[in-house]
């Protein structure tokens, strides 16, 4: 159970960081209530626990290798400068327009892709695997299949369970607190987005130019 616990307290280490797939579970949970917002956090838990078992192989080689770190900072610089656009969008609608018609509920595929695809893209979470999450995993088992199964369980467990406290915790937030409430998420949703696109992109550069 040691081996579980691990995996589960590190996942949770990992979704403590305020990164793009917080933000998104938020945003899908104001407008479409939980039950969405958890279907995105469970595409999320998969990309996470992609992540980790690369981990478990050996996943810094991987970022050693320059075409790696060329996709990782265009497509994640490109992925934060569209989402910072599209939540200060919302911010605007909210602030001038009263109450705003949100899109019609993505089906639950559509989320758990979503999901899964911020998890793959966010540059927090690929840089807390390269730097610190790597390492740990890698030292967290004793190198054999039912200690990899029994960590990658906790560590799956640990996303869901984080997942699980935001989308309703941001849904019955939205409910009690009102547009106001959904308006200041958006806008800080903006603002987060737009910072981690200037991270990424900036480091990209620097490494790579």
């Amino acid at each position: 159970m040691d081996i579980f616990f691990t995996g589960f307290l590190l996942s949770i280490s990992l979704c403590l960081d305020i990164g793009i797939v917080n933000v998104a579970m938020i945003d899908v949970a104001l407008k479409y209530g939980a039950r969405p917002a958890l279907w995105m956090g469970l595409g999320s838990c998969f990309g996470d626990l992609t992540y980790a078992a690369l981990s478990l192989v050996g996943m810094s080689v991987l970022l050693q290798f320059t075409a790696v770190q060329w996709l990782t900072w265009i497509v994640g610089g490109g992925v934060m400068l569209w989402l910072a656009g599209k939540m200060a969008l919302h911010a605007w609608r909210d602030a001038h327009n009263g109450h705003v018609e949100h899109a019609p509920l993505p089906p639950s595929h559509h989320l758990f892709g979503r999901g899964l695809t911020l998890a793959l893209a966010s540059p927090s979470a690929i840089l807390w695997f390269a730097a610190v999450g790597g390492s740990l995993i890698a030292q967290a088992t004793d190198g054999s299949p039912l200690a990899a199964t029994i960590f990658l369980g906790g560590f799956f467990a640990g996303g869901l369970a984080w997942s699980i406290f935001i989308a309703y915790t941001a849904s019955h937030g939205g409910k009690l607190l009102g547009r106001r409430f959904i308006q200041a998420c958006h806008a800080i949703s903006a603002v987060l987005y737009l910072y981690f696109a200037l991270v990424v992109i900036l480091s990209g550069a620097k490494k790579l130019l």
